[in-house]
Formats: C-alpha cells, sequence, structure tokens
C-alpha cells in the first residue's frame, strides 16, 4: 500500500540539492537575522512589510516599517542599489513579505525573505519591539 507521502517518488538526489540549495539565495530564517543582528553584523535591512498598526503592537527589533504597498523607489533613494533587503510579515498565512519581496525585485533591489515571519520568530523564543512606527 502507497501513501499519499510516496505516491509521488522523491526527486533525484542531484535535483533535491539543486532545489534546496537555490532556496537559500531567496530565503533566510529568523535564527540566521536574530544571529546577525545580535553579533553587530546587519549587513542587510530588514523590513517588516506589515500596516503601522500591527508594526507597533511587535515587530522584530532592527526591523524597519514599509507596507508592502508602499515599497517604491523614492522610499529606497537612500540605500545604494546593492543592498540587501530581508522583508517579513506575520508568518506563513500571510502574504505580505512575497508581495514585498517582489517589489524590491521589480525595482532591481537585492531581496530575501525571512520565512517564518513575526509566528517564526516568536516561536524561536526572540522577543519583540513595541514603538510607533
Amino acid at each position: 500500500m502507497t501513501s499519499a507521502v510516496s505516491a509521488v517518488p522523491a526527486a533525484a538526489s542531484d535535483r533535491a540539492l539543486a532545489h534546496f540549495s537555490a532556496a537559500f539565495a531567496f530565503e533566510t530564517d529568523c535564527a540566521d537575522v536574530h544571529g546577525a543582528i545580535a553579533a553587530g553584523q546587519q549587513d542587510f535591512v530588514l523590513l517588516d512589510t506589515r500596516s503601522p498598526e500591527l508594526y507597533a503592537q511587535g515587530h522584530v527589533p532592527a526591523a524597519l516599517n514599509l507596507p508592502h504597498g508602499k515599497i517604491v523607489e523614492i522610499k529606497l533613494r537612500e540605500y545604494p542599489m546593492d543592498t540587501l533587503f530581508v522583508v517579513y510579515c506575520a508568518g506563513a498565512h500571510c502574504n505580505g513579505a512575497h508581495r514585498g519581496a517582489e517589489r524590491l525585485a521589480r525595482l532591481g533591489r537585492p531581496v530575501k525573505l525571512m520565512i517564518g515571519g513575526i509566528t517564526g520568530w516568536l516561536d524561536e523564543g526572540f522577543e519583540l519591539e513595541k514603538r510607533e512606527a
């Protein structure tokens, strides 16, 4: 008997390696972001793509609030074109980070998604900061 898990065979190892290795070019995780901030090695701009109201309720320390719908070139003009942006939103149930990442990519900006968002951050046991946007 075949389960739903094995009904579709796993990809060959070389294809799986290419797929999973490529994901690191598009994503980072909460632990890596936290580690970089804690070590004073933040070589990226962290953007919270949620609303100012949600940002004020709690956000990742060092994050700037720029809702995905407001990501336009004029808001980014102070950053060199090669600045890496890392975006996040509420979590897996939210596509605001994906929308923000798409907008940044359309503007020719390097971007990664912080997988997990606020939910992942809290799941890792990290604290949120509260302040006005």
